[in-house]
């Protein structure tokens, strides 16, 4: 793919990973160009400030000049007037996974994160860690640490640390992501089915995840939890060096002693003890999985350590958005039962003895349909008290399979908690405005903008109170868009 390539186009290059492969591909010298319905800051200064120029919308003529090389974003599909006329034109294409894997890892070490939660804290952890301890690495994350203040970046140091994504590449390429980033070590962190519109059952998510494990080299390593069983069940291999990782006696590398207070979080490892400021036993099991890869690339606990007591965590990720009337506002990307589960559990250690309410939008293809019916009612009932959104997309799924939204509020009322299905936003934020109560906290669980709620809930809870000066969006976000994930 690589020879006599001298220019290349970018459909959908909007994308946080799109954007940065564009202008990396552009510094190495290809002429680069680019597409995309909208693109928003920060990306778009992005691309401004490199002199990148982005056609807007998608369009035939996008591609007259006749690039060597399209690359087509994951969100594409047939009937993309661009999609058309590669495909028409028989232009040479590939997925951004395939990308990267063809340009940017031959002769780099690449640690890869995967599993069905945790991926996106791990990722971003482990390469702050790597880039205190002044390795200076590659990453590809999917979404934006605080501490590196972007979700990917190409260097020319050893190190290419990615996000292994088990969603599927593209339309043309239905394999999972992780696939195409040749894993020297791979951390498996848990697994569950999830992507209902990708995969039929936890076996075929297991199948994939196989697939992925049969790339790590025989010098390579794998580093799985230990706790959970349905890795387990993958780890009958034997090309691989495996290490076990988790809080069980039986892991190779086990988390000790472990304490949580407030935001933070303790454990032993070894005759290490470790400190992150993180709640929650995931975010345990996230950091020994990165204290273990770390110890295997050559680093130091000291330096270990250091990324760890520095890290700034990531955006909606139990992101604070502000305080308004006493009431504190949380934003997160939380869009399976099992993440707004440790979510939840998480908050009650960092916001101890306050009131939590839980506001949750079916938006992810997954829990748009039917398939969390009751373990989403199971989820949320860890709050105090819960609004339902509506069904994102309502009407390109059958009403069959749907989740029921009025049956997930009278599950949780059966279990005494105060429940509403209220499916717009403005009813949303009046009805928690009239609820909520000083010292509250209301934590956002959607894997989208949700009409902005977070602004509208903290402008409500402000009005007439008289701490309205402490109503402050965390790091400009009124400014930023996060690209949506699938």
């Amino acid at each position: 793919m690589t020879a006599n390539i001298k220019s290349i186009h970018f459909s959908g290059v909007g994308g946080t990973a799109m954007a940065a492969a564009a202008v990396a591909m552009q510094e190495k010298g290809y002429r680069v160009t680019g597409s995309d319905q909208n693109v928003y800051p920060p990306t778009s200064h992005f691309l401004a400030d490199r002199g990148l120029d982005v056609m807007t919308g998608y369009a035939e003529s996008n591609l007259r000049h006749r690039p060597d090389l399209v690359v087509i974003g994951n969100v594409l599909s047939r009937g993309n007037p661009e999609v058309e006329e590669v495909l028409d034109a028989r232009l040479p294409h590939c997925s951004l996974p395939e990308l990267i894997g063809r340009f940017f890892l031959p002769g780099k070490r690449s640690l890869v994160v995967t599993g069905t939660h945790g991926k996106t804290t791990t990722t971003s952890l482990l390469a702050w860690v790597f880039e205190q301890a002044g390795l200076h690495p590659s990453f590809l994350i999917g979404g934006i640490p605080r501490n590196l203040g972007q979700g990917a970046r190409f260097t020319d140091g050893e190190w290419f640390i990615l996000e292994g994504d088990e969603y599927d590449t593209a339309f043309f390429d239905k394999r999972s992501k992780f696939v195409h980033y040749q894993p020297e070590v791979a951390i498996l962190n848990n697994l569950e089915f999830d992507h209902a519109d990708v995969f039929d059952d936890l076996r075929a998510v297991q199948r994939s995840f196989g697939h992925f494990i049969n790339l790590v080299p025989r010098r390579g390593l794998l580093l799985a939890n230990g706790d959970d069983s349905n890795v387990a069940a993958l780890l009958e291999i034997k090309h691989c060096p495996i290490r076990r990782y988790g809080l069980g006696e039986t892991n190779d590398l086990r988390a000790e002693a472990c304490r949580v207070e407030g935001g933070n979080s303790t454990f032993r490892c070894g005759d290490r003890t470790f400190r992150i400021p993180m709640a929650g036993e995931f975010n345990i099991r996230n950091a020994l999985a990165v204290a273990a890869c770390a110890r295997h690339c050559g680093l130091s606990d000291d330096q270990i350590q250091e990324g760890f007591s520095t890290f700034q965590g990531i955006r909606r990720r139990m992101e604070e958005r502000g305080v308004a009337g006493g009431v504190t506002v949380i934003d997160d990307f939380g869009h399976h039962p099992t993440a707004i589960r440790e979510t939840l559990r998480a908050l009650r250690l960092r916001y101890p003895g306050r009131t939590l309410w839980a506001v949750f939008e079916p938006r992810s293809n997954t829990t748009r349909r039917s398939v969390f019916q009751l373990d989403l009612a199971e989820a949320l009932a860890l709050a105090d008290g819960c609004v339902v959104g509506q069904v994102a997309r309502l009407e390109s799924l059958p009403p069959a399979q749907r989740l029921d939204t009025e049956r997930l509020v009278t599950d949780l009322a059966t279990r005494g908690l105060p429940a509403a299905y209220l499916p717009e936003v403005d009813g949303i934020v009046e009805h928690l405005g009239d609820l909520a109560c000083e010292g509250d906290v209301i934590c956002v669980f959607s894997n989208g903008d949700f009409g902005h709620i977070h602004e509208k809930l903290l402008e409500r809870l402000g009005e007439g109170s008289p701490d309205t000066s402490e109503w402050a969006p965390a790091h400009g976000w009124a400014e930023t868009k996060v690209p949506e994930a699938s």
